[in-house]
Formats: structure tokens, C-alpha cells, sequence
């Protein structure tokens, strides 16, 4: 018996070792990322943009919308979201491939800004260490600046006015609610969910939009069909 506690120490300890070398690689590639560019310097490029749209100028039920469909915990964590991350590990090993990936807006708006798509373990540890910076430094609103600024909607939109006027001929604080929870829900798939392109999808993603929403308690489904109605 002793033999075999000694085969599954030394499993335990390659295994901690390296867990430990992953993780001091995503450090590294942390830290060599805000060498290339600070948080300060990404929060002034965005607010001197021309196109920066900030939060007060953002219809209420939009904000809400993208809030409930990406990071329904948003306004709670510090980052990261250990039960989205949980919950996303689950519906992965059901399907044995990887379906979520347990991101919140802030792990979002670190990748957008810092890191390649490439689904790297050591990418992502970069990615949890720059969103516990970002959450530091920045305040939630100026999170979701960021996020809404640097975001691709589809059809060459890449933020929330280029697609506001793009989509709608609207400036963002214009949009109605129906438009702000279609526009909302446009980033999970752009190339799928763009408008022009497949007007029914982006109609049915608009009702998953919906439907979260009355789920996380942020609408009744009386004003769900309030908004819908909007459309005709």
C-alpha cells in the first residue's frame, strides 16, 4: 500500500508543479501586457475617442440588458465569477466540449483590449489577473465603458454608437427599448446576429435577451411583451 501513496504524492505534486508553471507563465503574460499599455492609457484612448459613448448616455434598459445576457453578476464580483465559472465547467463536461467559457464583462473587456482570442490556459490566468486590475482600478461604470466602447457588433460596428447609428440611424441614448435589448444582445455572435444580415436570428436572440431578463428579475413579462410590440 505504501507504494501506491507514494505514486499518487508524487502524481499530486507534478500535477501542483505544474499548475504552478501555468500559472507563473499567465503572470508573466499579464505583466508584459500592461508594460506594452497601461490601464490609465486604455481608459484615456477610449474616453477621447470620438465614438465614447459614457454610461449616463446609455439608455437605462440597454445598460440592464447586457448586464443580464453576459454578467448577471456583474455588479457583485470583484473580477472573476466563481459560480459562472463552475456552472460553465459543468455544461462543458456534460457536453465533452467547450461550450462556455465563464467570462464576465471585465475578463471580456481584458481580452478585448490585451489578449488574442487563442484559448490558451496560460491566456486565460492572464486574462483573471488583468480583470482583478481592472476591477482596482476602475469603477463598474467605467467598466462597462470600456466594454460597450470596444465591442464588435457586427457589419463593421465596432462599438455600441458606430452600431447605434449603423443599425438604427440613432445616437445610442436615443434608442428605444426595443432597440437597445436587440443591440444588446448583437456582440454574443456578431457575424450571426448582425441585423442586415439574418433579421430573423437577431430577433430570436433578442427574445433570449428578453427572457433573461424577466429570468434575473430586471423585467416583468408584461413590459417583455411591451417591448416586443415596439416592433410592429
Amino acid at each position: 500500500m505504501k507504494w501506491i501513496r507514494r505514486i499518487l504524492v508524487g502524481m499530486l505534486l507534478i500535477i501542483v508543479c505544474a499548475g504552478g508553471f501555468v500559472a507563473g507563465k499567465g503572470y508573466r503574460m499579464y505583466q508584459e501586457a500592461l508594460e506594452e499599455k497601461s490601464l490609465v492609457q486604455i481608459r484615456k484612448e477610449t474616453v477621447e475617442d470620438e465614438n465614447f459613448v459614457s454610461a449616463e448616455q446609455l439608455p437605462d434598459i440597454y445598460k440592464k440588458a447586457v448586464v443580464s445576457v453576459e454578467d448577471k453578476r456583474f455588479y457583485r464580483h470583484k473580477g472573476i465569477d466563481p459560480i459562472g465559472i463552475a456552472r460553465a465547467f459543468y455544461h462543458n463536461i456534460r457536453a465533452r466540449k467547450l461550450l462556455e467559457g465563464g467570462s464576465t464583462i471585465t475578463q471580456q473587456v481584458a481580452k478585448n483590449f490585451y489578449f488574442d482570442m487563442d484559448q490558451t490556459v496560460e491566456r486565460k490566468i492572464a486574462e483573471i489577473f488583468m480583470a482583478i486590475a481592472m476591477e482596482k482600478e476602475f469603477t463598474k461604470e467605467e467598466i462597462l465603458e470600456l466594454y460597450v466602447n470596444h465591442i464588435y457588433f457586427g457589419d463593421g460596428y465596432d462599438c455600441v454608437r458606430e452600431a447605434s447609428l449603423g443599425y438604427f440611424q440613432k445616437e445610442p441614448g436615443q434608442m428605444n427599448d426595443y432597440e437597445s435589448t436587440l443591440l444588446a444582445g448583437i456582440p454574443n455572435a456578431p457575424s450571426v446576429y448582425a441585423p442586415t444580415k439574418n433579421p430573423e436570428l437577431a430577433k430570436q436572440r433578442q427574445q433570449q435577451v428578453l427572457e433573461t431578463m424577466v429570468k434575473n428579475e430586471m423585467l416583468t413579462e408584461e413590459e417583455k411583451n411591451e417591448i416586443l410590440a415596439q416592433a410592429e
